[in-house]
């Protein structure tokens, strides 16, 4: 596909950091985690455990990254991914959390929030899409509505995903200049790189009354996303009590015998045009056996 930059490149990653994780290594890795957190979901399923994982931090940071890969193996009945838009104007009249609250876990559930009720102490802080009286508010609740969740037994993991600056620029001129990845960015986005420090401060007095023992902040070096990916299911897999559950025993059934039941021609159904067929001998793979 052409570039649409005249052939300008992105910034080059920045210096002083970690290599890139060769992809051969990270793939044998990644795979490893992900059978253990197919292990893990069959723990939450069997024992009726709730488990929250929250992933918050900078645009483009890679946190849908993170998450496509965490549920790539899952049981999308058991992990669930909540990914809610701007509330509506009913909502708004409503307890901040009510909407999240709803969106919990029940038994043997694990939901992944892509951003959470901490939009209040980031975008709509930076943004003015709240008053200082609803974002002082949203301090004082949440660590109290946090523990509440903790103290009934849900498992609460919060992940800050952080990237750099350069690297952040880096990504951003990516995604402009790729069609395929260009309906990652939205204007807000772009907005939040003229108010990066707004950003900084926003998240540090985030942090300040948020950073509580009973759902502690882990935050996520995410300069190389393969290397964020790895180390972020690694310490959910650490801090969760799973254990190996045996599967059920399943055996296929025999087929019964025939009671005469013959399938309609296929010329009396509207079938799919094969267009794979066109592909072959035109400069595709291979067309043989």
């Amino acid at each position: 596909m052409p570039r649409q930059d005249g052939g300008k490149r992105p910034p080059k990653r920045p210096k002083g950091r970690p290599a890139r994780l060769p992809r051969p290594v990270y793939e044998r890795e990644l795979l490893r985690l992900q059978e253990q957190l197919v292990m893990m979901q069959e723990w939450v399923r069997s024992t009726g455990a709730r488990l929250v994982v929250v992933f918050e931090g900078r645009d483009a940071a890679g946190k849908g990254g993170a998450i496509k890969r965490v549920t790539e193996y899952l049981n999308p009945r058991v992990a669930r991914i909540v990914a809610l838009p701007a509330p509506t104007e009913r909502q708004r009249t409503q307890w901040y959390f009510q909407r999240y609250a709803e969106q919990l876990p029940a038994a043997g559930e694990i939901v992944l929030f892509d951003r959470s009720w901490y939009n209040r102490a980031g975008v709509e802080r930076v943004m003015g899409f709240c008053t200082e009286e609803e974002h002082a508010r949203f301090l004082r609740q949440c660590p109290v509505f946090e523990r509440l969740l903790t103290e009934d037994g849900i498992l609460l993991r919060k992940y800050w995903f952080s990237v750099s600056d350069e690297e952040q620029e880096r990504r951003f001129r990516s995604r402009l200049e790729d069609p395929m990845r260009r309906w990652k960015l939205s204007p807000m986005d772009l907005e939040s790189r003229v108010r990066w420090e707004a950003y900084s401060r926003a998240k540090d007095e985030m942090f300040a009354h948020t950073d509580i023992p009973e759902a502690p902040w882990y935050v996520v070096d995410a300069d190389d996303k393969r290397r964020a990916r790895i180390n972020m299911i690694a310490h959910l897999l650490s801090g969760v009590p799973y254990r190996e559950v045996e599967p059920p025993g399943l055996s296929l059934p025999p087929r019964p015998p025939s009671t005469g039941y013959r399938r309609p021609p296929r010329e009396t159904q509207t079938l799919v045009p094969d267009h794979a067929a066109t592909l072959e001998g035109a400069g595709g793979e291979g067309t043989g056996g």
